[in-house]
């Protein structure tokens, strides 16, 4: 415990353990809201009679407000510092989330409705995309600096339960607990109004609280001229690299996430429910057709709050396994594993010949699964991306953030291929993902210590992390 503690004391000698729990309500936040905008997806499907590629564009709105915000969010906190960069996103997600009220009274076309919750979606993501882009860099320096991994990986497990409450705060307010989809749009302002108000608390809480506004150290080793490790930040291999493999993360991960409810509800990929499981199934999770039990949009919600809660458990156990492994290999492996998950995905349902490969719900296993493995990516990409660039650090993290970009396009081009194909095609656009961040975590160790050591200098014994 006392080792815990510690990894929480700056090199000034101060604890920041209450600052860190401070900020980790952030991240709970916005996992929150990230994690409503996957049944959003589903349920425009069903109530403005949208096809599953223009159903993409509610992910194309909220991180095409990460694109477009992340780096003035960055050049910001420069500016402001820290605190001020969480203030700021924190009046805009309240503003975001007031605007659901009028855009749920309109009386107008569909397209009208759909911009005036996009746009709404795009203020709160304004808003979450200010957060993000000071609070994950925040927490790899409130404590010792071998400990920033393990920190921004706890810090991001909170963000995984947000993820988790996110669909059931929602589901409650617009899933069918019947085989009837629900087709109003009547009470989607409640939960946006309700998370409205945690906003204004944290926002008053951080206005009283005086989070300090630490500064990156440099991570190289001590020069011995002061020339030496001035590379601009796009000579910085290993943060290059860092986002492009976050702009595939964030493209895999928002594909799954957004077309999740689809595959589970295609008859094409889930099977029935087992006649003795849905004897003891609440109805609201399940129906009846043709003799046989199958989940309702309210019970594909409540397999993704599950698929979440795998998310938040490889968070959790990620934050003590990086602890004594290090974060690109275990980046590697992981991304591995996930590559060989969606292929079983992808083939659920596969015609080969004159036969079918029917995984049944091994395929929705698998796919729950990925939650597990895609939990440590998103933070340790992170963590890997900014390491040893100093004063660079906050420009960094917003050029690190922007990348998340890569969830406004995913969906759109899922959607697409499912429109015209079938959905578990689709998943071979994660399938890519993953294994492009399986190659950045196999490639890291070599591009940092290049880019650590000065220009004309061979490749020598710097450590990229301390030995465990």
């Amino acid at each position: 415990m006392r080792r815990f503690v510690e990894m929480f004391r700056t090199p000034d000698g101060e604890l920041r353990l209450n600052t860190f729990v401070l900020v980790c309500s952030l991240f709970l936040l916005w996992g929150a809201f990230s994690g409503m905008i996957d049944v959003l997806n589903k349920h425009f499907q069903d109530s403005l009679h949208l096809s599953k590629a223009m159903s993409g564009f509610v992910q194309g709105a909220w991180y095409g407000a990460y694109f477009l915000i992340a780096l003035p969010a960055g050049w910001l906190a420069r500016k402001i510092g820290y605190r001020g960069g969480i203030l700021t996103g924190l009046g805009l997600a309240v503003i975001g989330c007031l605007m659901f009220v009028p855009a749920v009274q309109l009386k107008a076309s569909q397209d009208i409705v759909f911009a005036a919750f996009l746009t709404a979606l795009f203020v709160v993501g304004a808003g979450m995309t200010c957060l993000e882009t000071v609070a994950n860099p925040y927490t790899t320096l409130l404590g010792t600096l071998d400990g920033a991994v393990s920190r921004i990986n706890l810090a991001q497990t909170c963000n995984a339960v947000g993820w988790a409450v996110g669909p059931i705060i929602i589901g409650e307010f617009v899933m069918s607990k019947t085989k009837v989809a629900n087709t109003s749009n009547h009470s989607l302002f409640l939960p946006y109004l309700a998370l409205g108000g945690v906003v204004a608390v944290l926002l008053a809480a951080f206005i009283v609280w005086p989070a300090p506004d630490i500064q990156a150290p440099q991570e190289a080793q001590p020069a011995t001229r002061p020339t030496e490790h001035a590379r601009p930040l796009n000579e910085e291999w290993h943060f290059v690299f860092a986002v492009v493999a976050q702009f595939f993360y964030v493209a895999g991960q928002t594909g799954v996430f957004s077309f999740f409810i689809n595959y589970v509800k295609d008859r094409g990929y889930s099977p029935a429910i087992p006649g003795w499981l849905a004897a003891h199934l609440p109805s609201a999770v399940e129906f009846q057709s043709h003799g046989a039990y199958y989940v309702t949009q309210y019970g594909a919600t409540t397999l993704l709050t599950t698929a979440f809660l795998c998310f938040t458990l490889g968070r959790l156990s990620g934050s003590m396994i990086l602890r004594t492994v290090r974060p690109h290999i275990m980046l590697a492996v992981y991304g591995l594993i996930n590559t060989v998950l969606m292929v079983v995905v992808v083939c659920n349902g596969l015609k080969i010949g004159g036969s079918v490969i029917n995984l049944g719900w091994i395929g929705v296993i698998a796919l729950m699964l990925s939650y597990f493995f895609m939990s440590i990516m998103y933070p340790t990409i992170f963590a890997l991306g900014i390491k040893g660039l100093g004063k660079n650090t906050k420009v960094a993290s917003g050029f690190i953030v922007m990348s998340i970009v890569g969830g406004a396009l995913a969906p759109f081009f899922m959607g697409l291929i499912a429109d015209d194909f079938s959905m578990r095609i689709g998943f071979i656009l994660p399938l890519i993902c993953f294994a492009v961040i399986m190659l950045y975590g196999f490639t890291w160790k070599s591009l940092f210590r290049r880019d650590m050591l000065p220009a004309d200098d061979g490749m020598v014994g710097l450590e990229p992390f301390p030995s465990h």
